[in-house]
């Protein structure tokens, strides 16, 4: 399996960098995890937007989707006769993007495929599971697993006990870590900390992590320790073009 950032910021992209992105690929099959702001340029430049095979989107923030829009225009103004793209997300949580263009305009270009957080389902070679966890709106962790991988993301989450059943013996874990250490007051219970991330995957015996959701700004490095004052395994931040290979 091979996982490639296409962005690592949660909340708005800068000039460097975009929102939560991820292109994963497994025998062919190429899965766009969470498009969020600017993810599409950096995902165009190694996919053709046509070749893409499935979407898996954890939450409708835009920081998580709002590249969604153009990637369909991309593939419905180019090629009518395209197959439509699977796009798996929680029920209703991508009604207002879908409504941003004029009506019918988008629709041959993706197949809806809508779920509650908490549902099982199969995903091109994927077996995904996934968890309700918590966030200001219905955000669905998800474990995808292949033979004997296994990439763990939570998407946008607070603290919870399921974390560490969602993150159990994961080859990846991928995790939100909008702050090194100490979350804000506003945004306690919604979001997590690299500290926190630490924590769960130690006790999940993850065996390795990959912070996202860095608020703009965050100096990775202070990220990385943090995590690591509870987890002894590899720490990276998410960056634009970082490439994560699974198994041989």
């Amino acid at each position: 399996m091979r996982i490639t950032v296409l962005g690592g910021l949660g909340a708005w992209p800068t000039a460097d960098q975009g929102c939560s992105g991820f292109l994963v690929e497994h025998g062919g099959f190429r899965l766009l995890i969470d498009p969020g702001y600017a993810t599409l340029q950096p995902l165009l430049a190694r996919v053709p937007a046509a070749r893409l095979d499935a979407v898996y989107v954890s939450h409708g923030h835009p920081d998580h989707c709002a590249d969604l829009q153009p990637l369909l225009r991309a593939r419905v103004l180019a090629d009518r006769s395209g197959p439509p793209l699977p796009v798996h997300a929680p029920a209703g949580s991508l009604d207002r993007l879908f409504a941003l263009d004029e009506a019918g305009l988008v629709d041959p270009a993706y197949g809806w495929h809508a779920f509650a957080p908490g549902d099982a389902f199969d995903l091109g070679p994927f077996a995904v599971r996934t968890w309700a966890l918590p966030h200001w709106v219905p955000n669905a962790g998800a474990r995808f697993a292949v033979g004997d991988l296994v990439l763990a993301y939570t998407g946008d989450t607070g603290p919870s006990p399921e974390l560490v059943d969602l993150a159990r013996d994961a080859d990846l874990l991928i995790a939100d870590a909008t702050y090194p250490a100490d979350v804000p007051d506003r945004h306690v219970g919604h979001l997590s900390s690299a500290a926190e991330v630490g924590r769960y995957a130690a006790a999940a015996g993850a065996r390795q992590v990959l912070l996202t959701h860095l608020w703009p700004g965050t100096e990775p490095s202070a990220a990385v320790a943090a995590a690591g004052r509870a987890y002894d395994g590899r720490v990276e931040v998410a960056r634009p073009g970082l490439v994560v290979r699974l198994g041989s």
